[in-house]
């Protein structure tokens, strides 16, 4: 789930409205599409994807992480994404969709178009009608933690040429559980891998992590290779007893308890800091959203 929401993080940001955005002059559309209530009860989304054909599949998604897809936006705070019906977030849906052609095998127009028709199937199918709001609100920004422009060890200046991988990868199946290809994002908690990133997209994925936007500080322009690791958030309530030595897990993955703090990692793996502030937040405003429409 992690590396299918935050592939988004990496592609160049923009500011997206109500209406989906045309593509060559007309707005593109997948020609049939599927939509299933999910009842298996499992938690979290099972997985997104986009085969090759112009095709597109989800399962156990949410109408907020669909949402969030069609609009290219990082895993939100609460605050960067208000209103939507009671169940936006616990209903699940199982999607099978296939546009007329297959989409773009570059980097940015296949971000353009797929964000296209994704925007097109919430709005006929789950009738959503959005508008962009500029609120203040808590940031982070993200600076070098030395002066003299000097990075830390796991922040490497990359030799990769990340849009021709991605035009290479587009559509093929996923790489083996576990490992992570050039130009994404780990799936272990607590570790993230992104190579021939900029610093300024790797703000937007971090941004989830730390539930703020974090804006780019640093002056730095060049494309790099990070690998961080941190002990992640566990989640809020009793703690369940575990057997003497049995490690933490969360999200399947066995959890360092003794790790550091995703603030603490940034300064000694990478030489980088976050700094609070308050600052404009661009925020999606839900107006009306229903259930989805029988296929």
């Amino acid at each position: 789930m992690l590396a299918g929401l935050l592939v988004v993080g990496v592609l160049k940001a923009q500011r997206l409205g109500a209406q989906s955005p045309a593509v060559n002059g007309h707005t593109p559309v997948f020609e049939v599409a599927s939509i299933k209530p999910n009842k298996s009860g499992t938690p979290g989304m099972g997985g997104i994807g986009f085969p090759r054909g112009g095709r597109f599949s989800a399962t156990r998604v949410s109408l907020r992480e669909l949402i969030r897809l069609a609009y290219r936006r990082q895993v939100f705070e609460s605050r960067q994404m208000v209103g939507g019906p009671s169940w936006i977030d616990s209903d699940r849906f199982d999607i099978e969709a296939k546009a007329a052609r297959e989409f773009p095998r570059d980097l940015e127009g296949f971000a353009r178009q797929t964000s296209a028709v994704l925007q097109a199937l919430v709005a006929e199918r789950f009738k959503l009608t959005v508008h962009n709001e500029t609120r203040e609100l808590p940031i982070h920004s993200l600076v070098l933690s030395q002066s003299g422009r000097k990075t830390g060890r796991q922040l490497r200046r990359s030799q990769i040429d990340c849009a021709a991988l991605f035009e290479r990868r587009v559509g093929r199946p996923p790489v083996e559980p576990g490992k992570a290809p050039p130009s994404t994002v780990g799936p272990q908690a607590g570790h993230l891998t992104v190579n021939a990133v900029t610093i300024s997209q790797l703000a937007n994925v971090l941004s989830p992590f730390v539930n703020r936007v974090v804006l780019d500080r640093t002056g730095l322009i060049e494309r790099f290779d990070v690998d961080l690791q941190w002990t992640p958030d566990l989640p809020s309530g009793p703690p369940r007893e575990r057997p003497l030595g049995e490690p933490t897990v969360l999200n399947g993955q066995i959890v360092d308890l003794n790790g550091p703090s995703i603030f603490t990692a940034l300064q000694e793996q990478l030489g980088l800091k976050l700094e609070s502030e308050r600052g404009p937040v661009d925020v999606l405003v839900i107006d009306h959203a229903e259930d989805p429409t029988e296929d």
